[in-house]
């Protein structure tokens, strides 16, 4: 019995009944390894990278949760995490972080130099991100760039190279992840002001709805410069076209700042990423 609860802690832990963040850190690193290979993957990469983003999201979740425990039971949506509660102790949370770490770079170690390089870059700016938080207004920026590694990474383990175009892609998922990490934070928000985290949600105020708009008209602009620059069919135009849809839709949702819209637009970006996607893949499949 005592075994079944550990476990159950621990996959809450991991956040393994909200997979939201695997899915959101997975869209950009499929539609990589597509682009990168001009349709299908190798089956051999997609294993890697899928497993890779599941372990790795994982990890973080854990090293999130150890760096916020002292102040995630002051937080309402947070106040039932298992290190809150004591079902999971530090010691237990780190040691479950280095082995799912370590699973994922096994796994790296099965592409190529280059792109082993750039998982020790990425894990380094993963578990930085949960620290910002008390350090800069801006941890979003902080997670997109964590969020964004698998693109590199993806064309690096595909092409052995790092072609210059991956980069509109890099951004834009950047840009995008900012929007929809600070309309999660704007769940947070008087939670976070009361107990000293910092967030682009407070620190855009009340202009929060309109920089976040601006955020989705740039990130919208990398995408399509990266479908210029990789020759990309009409599916991903139309794509993008439903993706301006999305966006707007958001930005109805977060209108009145209510904790429970906001946080229903941040759960519907994983459809903003299901449709890029869609629209990257039947580009080379029609």
């Amino acid at each position: 019995m005592a075994g079944t609860l550990k476990t159950t802690a621990l996959l809450q832990l991991i956040r393994f009944d909200k997979p939201i963040g695997t899915l959101l850190l997975l869209w950009p690193t499929l539609i990589a390894l597509w682009v990168a290979a001009e349709g299908l993957p190798e089956p051999r990469l997609l294993i890697i990278f899928i497993l890779g983003t599941f372990l790795t999201r994982s990890a973080g979740c854990a090293v999130n949760d150890l760096a916020d425990r002292k102040v995630d039971g002051s937080v309402e949506r947070t106040s039932g995490r298992p290190l809150v509660s004591g079902n999971v102790n530090p010691q237990e949370a780190l040691a479950f972080a280095m082995v799912l770490a370590l699973l994922a770079f096994i796994l790296v170690l099965f592409t190529n130099p280059l792109t082993i390089m750039l998982s020790f870059i990425a894990f380094g700016v993963a578990v930085l991100y949960p620290f910002m938080k008390r350090i800069t207004n801006m941890p979003q920026l902080v997670l997109g760039l964590a969020f964004s590694f698998g693109v590199p990474m993806a064309f690096a383990a595909t092409l052995d190279a790092l072609p210059q175009g991956l980069w509109l892609w890099f951004l834009g998922n950047l840009l995008w992840t900012v929007v929809y990490d600070t309309q999660y934070a704007m769940v947070d928000r008087d939670d976070d002001i009361e107990i000293g985290v910092k967030s682009t949600a407070i620190l855009f105020g009340r202009h929060d709805k309109i920089i976040i708009g601006a955020l989705q008209v740039a990130c919208m602009a990398m995408w399509a410069s990266a479908g210029l620059v990789f020759s990309l069919g009409a599916p991903y135009w139309l794509a993008l076209l439903a993706i301006a849809g999305l966006f707007i839709y958001h930005q109805v949702l977060i209108r009145d700042r209510d904790r429970d819209a906001c946080f229903r637009a941040f759960l519907h970006n994983n459809r903003v990423g299901l449709v890029l996607f869609l629209g990257v893949a039947l580009s080379y499949a029609i």
